[in-house]
């Protein structure tokens, strides 16, 4: 009996299957499927920490962006800043090796949609007429003595700290847009909306729904206000696997006029 012997690869058969192939399908995945992103800095203080990492389903993304479904006010999102406010904010002006600059992604929640009208008073967030109920984070600030009330950015929706705004107690959302802050309400705790304006949707990677890494944490976080830091971790370690669901108070927001 005469058996058949498989044939060599060729060249280009090895270089696809030994170095391409997975370069395609880790692509693919990461870019249409899900990916994990890593958090870097306090700006979520204290729903996220530094390095923590979470799992982005990139799907919805693309979804969205095809008109299917929408983001929600409460979720928190990644994205890049408009470039507008890139070269004003020296913590945002990110230069590869000296060869050009580049927008650097960005974390943080989605607070106003597009049409609503956001105003800021007192460290007091107002979406449509409706104070927004922000115990989720506010609570925590303020045991910790410094959830900013004072400053403009506790006081205006647009600050104008990035050059590209006029300072304004109240914006309304353009469509197309969305309006972010971080969950730190520090005076200096986040580069947001408030600074930069509202993020447009194509700028939008996708939203973090899940908290993947690291798998355990400790309880307790004290933040460092006057040092802008998280200052010790203490008590017991808990499971950190957790599902980024959306504080209760945004379901009270009611659409804004006119839709």
């Amino acid at each position: 009996m005469t058996r058949l012997s498989k044939a060599a690869p060729g060249p280009l058969q090895k270089l696809w299957k030994e170095l391409l192939e997975p370069i395609v399908f880790a692509v693919v995945i990461t870019q249409f499927l899900a990916t994990l992103v890593g958090v870097d800095g306090n700006s979520m203080m204290p729903n996220l920490r530094n390095r923590e990492r979470v799992f982005v389903p990139k799907y919805e993304t693309w979804l969205h962006k095809a008109g299917v479904g929408n983001f929600s006010r409460g979720d928190i999102v990644i994205f890049k800043p408009p470039s507008s406010a890139v070269a004003e904010l020296p913590n945002l002006n990110r230069n590869f090796l000296g060869l050009w600059n580049y927008r650097p992604f960005l974390i943080k929640r989605l607070i106003g949609l597009p049409g609503d009208r956001i105003s800021i008073q007192g460290g007091e967030v107002t979406v449509n007429g409706t104070r927004l109920d922000s115990s989720w984070t506010t609570d925590y600030w303020r045991e910790q003595g410094c959830w900013d009330t004072q400053s403009d950015l506790a006081n205006n929706a647009a600050s104008g700290r990035a050059g590209a705004l006029q300072p304004a107690q109240e914006i309304t959302v353009p469509a197309g847009h969305y309006f972010v802050m971080g969950d730190n309400r520090t005076e200096n705790g986040s580069e947001d909306s408030r600074m930069f304006g509202p993020v447009e949707l194509r700028d939008i990677a996708g939203r973090a729904a899940a908290v993947v890494w690291p798998i355990m944490r400790k309880a307790n976080a004290k933040y460092d206000c006057a040092g802008e830091t998280v200052a010790e971790l203490s008590g017991q370690s808990v499971l950190n696997w957790r599902v980024l669901n959306r504080p209760e108070g945004f379901g009270a927001v009611p659409a804004p006029s006119g839709r």
